[in-house]
């Protein structure tokens, strides 16, 4: 299984935003400061010079598209990876395009913009719905899907648990997006983004293993 494409779309990706950090830097007076870090209602809570915030989300982007890029070379199950490559492929663009976007959020203020600080937010919960919408595709393997001992183990129960799993996927993430784009209180919009992060995560967990106990008891 190969994925050419997503190489060509890494390499393309990583030279757009290299491009933008150093039209951006170019731009801006010495000692400048930009955000690189945010809490869980969007709003800037860390902040570096420009050289280093304008490099991390390249840099970010090249680490992740070469540990993607070296894990089906990893995986022992082959061909289940090569069942689970639409969910792959979406997680791997996603994020590029999701540290594209925090690059451009970055950048904005050379270029006399000023973004909503939850821009990146929201595209956080679509990332999460879109991982949804083809998590019922994936294969038990060791590097993609939601892997408890109780998935590995049962083909039947990795079935269940990620059809269950794509559910509340999108329902996080549709609570990530709405938080994002409604105008609440920023400390009632950390809640709604934390609620909706244990809403995509937890309830397949706690459900793995009430599978196992279900089928254990025959």
């Amino acid at each position: 299984m190969t994925y050419r494409q997503m190489h060509i779309a890494s390499i393309a990706m990583i030279g757009v935003m290299a491009g933008i950090a150093t039209v951006a830097l170019q731009r801006l007076p010495p000692g400048t400061q930009l955000p690189v870090h945010w809490n869980a209602a969007g709003q800037a809570n860390g902040f570096a010079d420009a050289g280093r915030a304008l490099s991390m989300p390249p840099v970010v982007a090249a680490v992740i598209s070469l540990v993607f890029a070296l894990l089906p070379s990893l995986e022992p199950l082959q061909q289940r990876l090569g069942a689970s490559a639409p969910l792959y492929r979406t997680a791997w663009g996603g994020l590029l395009a999701l540290l594209l976007l925090t690059e451009i959020v970055v950048a904005a203020p050379a270029f006399g913009l000023w973004l909503p600080a939850t821009l990146h937010l929201a595209a956080a919960g679509v990332l999460l719905i879109a991982i949804g919408n083809v998590l019922p595709k994936s294969r038990p393997g060791f590097f993609v899907g939601i892997r408890t001992p109780w998935t590995l183990t049962d083909p039947e129960n990795w079935i269940a648990t990620h059809r269950l799993g794509a559910r509340t996927m999108i329902l996080g993430g549709a609570m990530i997006v709405g938080a994002a784009l409604l105008p609440i209180d920023p400390a009632a919009r950390q809640v709604f983004v934390l609620g909706g992060i244990a809403v995509a995560v937890v309830p397949p967990l706690v459900f793995s293993w009430w599978f196992w106990r279900q089928t254990a008891r025959g």
